[in-house]
């Protein structure tokens, strides 16, 4: 059996969880936050830092698993510059990701003990500044994946 297809399958996928549900917990924290409403924004973060562990954490871990199996399969040396590419906006991802993690579920525990709303819109800007880099960088490795430079 050609495992090839299944792998490519589950890399597709898991990349479309990554960016849809960012993209989601994004839209859905911001305008939770703008509305000024705590109530909404504190079940929307107790909802996302869920949705972060359970959707994004696995599509985290599928994509180097099924990108480095898929690689090999094809025969792309593991150190071909745009693969290179990848690894490299994948970690400067994660280094963003992690952070904004953190930031959610402290946003969620602030909320939930009643904290000052000030601390709360001090941590959802460094959210929101977070957020902008890594969708460029996960933007950057969509282009590389389908254009392959310098392979």
């Amino acid at each position: 059996m050609d495992v090839y297809p299944l792998l490519r399958l589950i890399h597709i996928l898991s990349a479309s969880v990554l960016f849809g549900t960012g993209m989601g917990i994004a839209f859905f924290m911001l305008m939770a936050w703008r509305s000024g409403d705590r109530a909404a924004l504190a079940l929307t973060a107790r909802h996302v830092v869920l949705a972060d562990w359970v959707f994004t954490a696995s599509a985290v871990v599928l994509q180097p698993l099924s990108g480095i199996a898929l690689a090999h399969l094809a025969g792309w040396p593991l150190g071909a510059p745009w693969l290179l590419g990848t690894y490299a906006l994948y970690a400067f991802i994660g280094a963003c990701w992690l952070p904004v993690v953190w930031l959610q579920y402290r946003v969620k525990t602030l909320l939930e003990q009643e904290a000052d709303q000030a601390r709360i819109d001090r941590l959802m800007r460094i959210w929101f500044i977070l957020g902008w880099p890594a969708f460029a960088a996960l933007i950057g490795i969509f282009w590389l994946m389908i254009t392959k430079p310098g392979g």
